[in-house]
């Protein structure tokens, strides 16, 4: 890996709309919950900047994820394992840490991370990866810290969850992505494992998003399901998803929203609601075995009562949706309160525009990074304010960016 100061200037000055809402499933006659008034449809954002882009880090291999310390440097992991340090004086290091029991099978591995809200004065962080032990394996949630010099990441809470499911076979749908909530506790969104019964099963934390005490790995004061009898049951804040991959708070109302991939049609982002089922029941029976993985199913069944619709999904096809990241800050102009989700499928990033009660105003993609870098995996607003992200494109091809308005 090799450190690469490459700058971009931007090409284009405003955003490009991306053409419709998708036409999620709903009831007769409705008007589907992703669907994009006209008027936002013909008109696009005033006030964006134009964006410069530059190389931070290239040589990486899948980073999965990227959280920005108080003092600059930018901590990013890889799915196969590894973490690597990029120093605000542009020094790329690898950090030392123990991930010989890693398990690393297909999509599954070392993959999101984030820092404690007090890091400052903890040096503690988070990892969601795949962890083989004994012959079997599971999905787990640790904390560790690492040193002043960043040389060094030593686990201290190992693990501070564990017992997430893992499709041991292919690693298929492991998830699996770690965000703090504004009241200080620690969403993870899992995956389903393609497992069908797995979305709709309260007895299991895949295709789930939990919420736990990130000191204890306990349920979290205020989850919907502190009553259950299981203790699996505690820890979920809401259910019936397929493979959560982004966990965002929007500025102002603090409203999380996730992002999930789908099948071949409807990626979604959902407005995450406590005890909420967002509708994904893939399993088979009574036609197939049960837990047999029927991927025909709706994304958001709307048999299913109850079943949240999601704020967006992407129709038919799927584009492949990945993190995501609100921006905030006078900085970015019209960009200021947009969500941003990394695209795969596609290559580039998506950009929606969220009001305050949870209704779709506009869809668009951000030119400059449109096809340009190839896949995104996390686009993370970093605590100076600009936009990291990771590409994920494999064999060693990858680079962390940063993205910065044009003054």
């Amino acid at each position: 890996m090799r450190r690469a100061p490459v700058t971009v200037g931007a090409l284009v000055a405003a955003m490009l709309l991306a053409g419709c809402g998708s036409d999620l499933p709903g009831a007769e006659g409705d008007e589907a919950a992703t669907d994009v008034p006209d008027s936002a449809q013909a008109s696009s954002s005033a006030g964006v900047p134009a964006l410069d882009v530059q190389v931070l880090a290239d040589g990486l291999d899948h980073p999965w994820d990227v959280a920005q310390a108080p003092d600059g440097t930018l901590l990013v992991d890889e799915r196969g394992g590894g973490f690597t340090a990029v120093r605000p004086d542009g020094a790329v290091r690898s950090v030392d840490a123990d991930l010989d029991d890693l398990f690393a099978t297909g999509e599954t591995g070392l993959m999101g991370l984030v820092l404690d809200p007090a890091f400052a004065d903890n040096r503690r962080f988070y990892t969601c990866q795949g962890v083989e032990e004994d012959g079997d394996a599971e999905i787990q949630v640790i904390a560790w810290t690492v040193d002043e010099g960043w040389t060094a990441a030593t686990r201290v809470a190992d693990p501070l969850l564990g017992g997430i499911p893992v499709n041991e076979g292919s690693g298929r749908h492991g998830g699996c992505r770690p965000r703090f909530d504004p009241t200080g506790q620690l969403l993870v969104g899992t995956g389903d494992n393609a497992v069908g019964s797995n979305p709709q099963d309260l007895g299991t934390l895949a295709g789930k998003v939990l919420r736990i005490d990130p000191q204890t790995g306990q349920p979290s004061a205020g989850n919907p399901f502190l009553d259950a009898e299981d203790p699996t049951t505690r820890l979920i804040w809401s259910y019936g998803h397929r493979n959560v991959q982004g966990i965002a708070t929007q500025p102002g109302t603090q409203q999380v929203y996730t992002v999930e991939q789908g099948t071949d049609r409807d990626d979604e982002v959902n407005r995450s609601v406590a005890g909420g089922d967002y509708g994904y029941d893939p399993d088979g029976a009574p036609a197939g075995p049960e837990g047999s993985y029927d991927e025909s199913v709706p994304m958001t069944d709307p048999d299913i009562p109850g079943a949240i619709e999601a704020v967006w999904s992407s129709g038919d096809p799927t584009i492949a949706t990945s993190g995501a990241t609100f921006l905030d800050g006078d900085a970015w102009g019209g960009y200021a309160g947009v969500l941003l989700v990394g695209v795969q499928k596609d290559t580039g990033v998506l950009g929606l525009r969220v009001d305050d009660s949870g209704q779709l105003v506009e869809q668009f993609r951000v030119p400059e990074l449109e096809d340009s870098y190839g896949r995104v995996r996390s686009p993370v607003q970093g605590a100076d304010g600009a936009l990291y992200l990771t590409t994920d494109n494999g064999d060693g091809e990858d680079q962390l960016l940063k993205v910065t308005p044009q003054v």
